[in-house]
């Protein structure tokens, strides 16, 4: 299997690019997705041939979860490496991606396969590459108790043990993924400067939520 990139210089001037509304992918995270629309089963053909690199971006009209033709797209996505698959009998895919870093969408290719494909730069996001970068500024107990809150409003169970053993940076990126927020807000939390800023970015969003009553029906984290 090929290796992890481990820098910028590791990645390939162009990927596959996998639009797909309110999806969030995070570097050291995972993201389990089904894939059964034929252009995207063969991408993923594609990059278990090659790389295993597959950009996962989100379109900038949230109407359509899967856009069909040339919808416009995010400037930024991230980068996933295709980690774990199954295969159905009817060709269908199981599939999980680890976030490896973020991108900048540089432009499209024009290309003869039926997914797209774009080249990309992850300029800016070197830091990406170190799990725990940043996580000495996030403030652990102030996130620690926001979850309790939000678990106790939405009434449901969370793994405190569990939550203990993990590092700051990999809670804080799992729970933005998990969250039950838009496309939009999706995108703010992919597109924080910093894992501060990304953490007290969701703790803003819970708040507000809590505050209003939830009058939304957003489905708590899970």
């Amino acid at each position: 299997m090929p290796k992890r990139p481990t820098s910028p210089a590791d990645l390939p001037k162009s990927v596959p690019v996998f639009p797909l509304s309110g999806a969030l992918l995070l570097p050291f995270s995972h993201r389990p997705l089904n894939i059964f629309e034929p252009r995207y089963i063969e991408m993923v053909d594609a990059a278990l041939r090659g790389d295993r690199l597959i950009g996962l971006i989100q379109p900038e009209d949230t109407s359509e979860e899967s856009p069909k033709g040339h919808a416009p797209l995010q400037s930024v996505g991230c980068l996933g490496r295709l980690t774990h698959f199954e295969e159905s009998g009817d060709g269908r895919y199981f599939i999980i991606l680890e976030g490896v870093t973020r991108f900048r969408l540089v432009h499209e290719l024009t290309v003869l396969t039926p997914y797209r494909q774009g080249v990309i730069s992850a300029e800016g996001y070197e830091a990406d590459f170190a799990r725990n970068h940043g996580e000495e500024a996030v403030d652990r107990t102030r996130f620690v108790k926001m979850m309790r809150d939000y678990a106790e409003y939405a009434n449901f169970e969370l793994n405190w043990e569990e939550i203990e053993s993990t590092g700051t940076a990999d809670l804080v990126n799992f729970c933005c993924m998990v969250s039950p927020y838009g496309a939009a807000e999706k995108q703010v939390l992919l597109e924080a400067r910093t894992l501060e800023e990304r953490a007290e970015t969701l703790i803003a969003m819970t708040e507000y939520e809590m505050a209003r009553g939830g009058s939304d029906g957003a489905a708590p984290l899970n």
